[in-house]
């Protein structure tokens, strides 16, 4: 499934072509371009859908719509675990939270 989900600006690339920014889901950050929404600020929430933040979004509606979107399982879903992309990106094992068959005995 894909989400457009609320995210706030944490970095803006005023030299990119196109316009880009880091944008923080809940933890998870990852970049977006900001053509349509161009005179976002740091700080403010933006609508991001495949890449592209959308529209702004006031704080309140941000963060009711993350808290729901957790609750549901739905920031997993569509983000998956961030320690196991994050591994992946790095070309490591992830560090799994099960116990090794000898620490098990």
């Amino acid at each position: 499934m894909c989400l457009a989900v609320p995210g706030k600006v944490v970095a803006i690339d005023d030299s990119a072509d196109p316009l880009t920014g880091l944008i923080d889901f809940g933890g998870v950050q990852k970049q977006a371009c900001l053509e349509y929404v161009s005179d976002v600020r740091v700080g403010e929430y933006v609508i991001v859908h495949v890449g592209f933040a959308l529209q702004r979004l006031d704080e309140e509606s941000a963060l009711a719509s993350l808290q729901l979107f957790e609750e549901l399982g739905l920031l997993e879903e569509e983000f998956g675990d961030a320690w196991e992309q994050a591994s992946r990106d790095a070309g490591v094992a992830a560090v799994s939270e099960e116990p090794r068959e000898s620490e098990a005995r």
